[in-house]
């Protein structure tokens, strides 16, 4: 039988994601043994250091890239967040996976379950690794002290329940179910209070952040860039007509651009709508200033 060799985190959520993955790979390829490597990371290793901080671009990944360079794995899983923006020469994304739930969640210490982050009390302290989540949640809840927590999702929800630190922290609501942590979500946050990161993508150390919606063939995008402070912020929102015909049957891509997206049902036409929409509100937002907030979040980022 042929063996793939699939590389991944060594992480907890790392390793149940990339078993979802290859019991998927299994159904459809019965004839494939699977093989899965797991290796520590750079991110997995600096665990005193906010993530934005480290200023390695590929910290969750670096390694993984390494071991596909020297055919000692055939294919690695990610979360699409820790792909660096422009990938390494010679690879490619070869599938994305349908989205769970894209949406930030807050987990809260013992003592303030019931709680949301707007009854919090005065200078409670709440953790979080992003910088788009810090930025975003000052801006809406500047009653609240925003700190900097690392380690996995383990790690996290310990330093949440046994030390005094943190009030509450901020996680990703995916990772929480795949974890089956559903009973640890106090509160999911909406678009308004908090909008996610591209395609759960862009990392942690930029404050960028969009939201979508389809609505009666049309595609709504919002994005936002804000300063690290959120007292600085560029929103807006644009609109694309996806026309999806009845019938469209999946097949690969073969537009260098949408490699490995095989959206059933929708053909190459509304899929370049899509990325389109993308760059023009990605322009737009440029256009009103937004690349002047990026550059001063990322000095200031750099300095403190």
């Amino acid at each position: 039988m042929r063996v793939i060799r699939v590389g991944t985190r060594k992480s907890q959520l790392a390793r149940i994601q990339t078993d979802s993955v290859v019991a998927t790979l299994k159904a459809l390829y019965p004839s494939l043994q699977f093989e899965i490597i797991a290796m520590s990371t750079t991110g997995d290793k600096i665990l005193d250091t906010a993530l934005s901080k480290i200023g390695e671009k590929s910290l969750f990944t670096k390694e993984l890239e390494h071991a596909l360079e020297k055919n000692e794995v055939d294919l690695v899983v990610h979360s699409l967040k820790d792909l660096p923006t422009v990938l390494p020469p010679g690879f490619t994304i070869g599938a994305i996976c349908k989205r769970e739930n894209p949406h930030d969640a807050v987990v809260f210490h013992p003592k303030f379950v019931g709680k949301t982050l707007e009854t919090l009390p005065e200078k409670s302290v709440v953790g979080t690794s992003s910088l788009r989540r810090a930025a975003q949640l000052q801006r809406k809840f500047s009653h609240l002290e925003f700190r900097s927590i690392r380690g996995n999702l383990n790690t996290r929800l310990r330093k949440l329940d046994e030390q005094q630190e943190f009030s509450a922290i901020i996680l990703a609501t995916a990772g929480l179910q795949r974890m089956g942590w559903h009973n640890r979500v106090g509160q999911i946050l909406h678009p308004e209070e908090c909008m996610y990161a591209v395609g759960q993508e862009g990392g942690c150390s930029v404050p960028v952040a969009v939201h979508t919606a389809m609505k009666d063939g049309q595609l709504y995008l919002t994005g936002g860039v804000w300063s690290l402070d959120g007292s600085d912020s560029i929103q807006d929102t644009m609109q694309a007509t996806i026309h999806v015909p009845a019938q469209h049957e999946d097949g690969p891509e073969d537009d260098p651009q949408l490699v490995g997206i095989t959206a059933r049902n929708i053909p190459r036409g509304p899929q370049l709508a899509a990325q389109n929409l993308g760059i023009s509100l990605a322009n737009l937002l440029l256009s009103k200033g937004a690349k002047n907030i990026l550059d001063v979040a990322r000095q200031l980022n750099d300095t403190h």
